[in-house]
């Protein structure tokens, strides 16, 4: 949700007890749909760890193509960017010792002590940088678990943005008010440096929307956070980078 951040993902709407409580994520918005942004480190794509990478030099942005057909406007310097990223944990595809929770079985309560079931340790250790996962087996099958640092556990029938409505996979983002605003549509015309071609071209592929807003002032400047979705395989975590140096357009 990344709920952070999210991350993933947010603002505290709805009036439903703990989705007005700060969620998970490394966006660290002001509500429950984002994961905790203490709990989420996105990795550093190359150079000494903890630090990050200076952007990319200007030849080495690579741009949509001539033939795309959006009418773009950049956002920013070019490679001044930083994106993180969240997405949604799959249960069928981590492992380790079944690990029983308690929480809430809906949104409307925070650090419930109900019985949620018992799931594979790594699935739960991804929940709580993530934020959110999908339930693939047990009576809770299709479901949800999701976590935030200030409500716990809960189960729900969807991952959301901050009015309730469900998170959209490579589509909804976040940012501080006064960097994006909401509803600003964008694109990542360039990666920055240390991004495989391959995962590169399925982050310029994108159009995000940006839905949901940091605390105030607690972004940064040019810094986005988007969703990308449930995991489809195992491989599917090469997505799970912060692009350091990348550039947007508007559209």
């Amino acid at each position: 949700m990344r709920v952070r951040h999210a991350a993933v993902a947010t603002l505290g709407l709805l009036s439903l007890g703990p989705l007005a409580a700060a969620c998970g994520t490394s966006s660290a918005s002001t509500g429950k749909f984002n994961p905790p942004a203490e709990a989420v480190q996105p990795p550093v794509a190359s150079g000494t760890p903890g630090q990050p990478v200076p952007p990319a030099p200007s030849a080495t942005v690579r741009a949509l193509p001539e033939s795309d057909p959006l009418n773009l406007t950049p956002l920013g310097k070019p490679g001044s960017w930083r994106v993180t990223t969240y997405y949604t944990a799959v249960e069928s595809l981590h492992g380790g010792a079944m690990t029983a929770v308690k929480g809430c079985t809906s949104v409307r309560c925070s650090n419930g002590s109900t019985p949620l079931g018992s799931y594979p340790a790594d699935f739960l250790r991804v929940i709580r940088t993530e934020g959110s996962g999908r339930i693939t087996s047990g009576p809770q099958k299709g479901r949800f678990l999701n976590w935030s640092h200030s409500t716990g556990y809960w189960l729900d029938d969807s991952t959301r943005d901050p009015a309730g409505r469900p998170l959209k996979a490579w589509e909804s983002a976040a940012a501080d008010r006064d960097v994006l605003a909401r509803g600003q549509r964008f694109v990542i015309t360039a990666c920055g440096a240390g991004v495989p071609a391959a995962v590169c071209a399925r982050f310029r592929k994108a159009r995000w929307t940006v839905t949901d807003l940091f605390r105030p002032g607690y972004g940064g400047r040019h810094h986005t956070d988007v969703y990308l979705g449930e995991e489809t395989d195992p491989d599917f975590r090469r997505y799970a980078t912060t692009l350091n140096g990348a550039s947007l357009a508007s559209f």
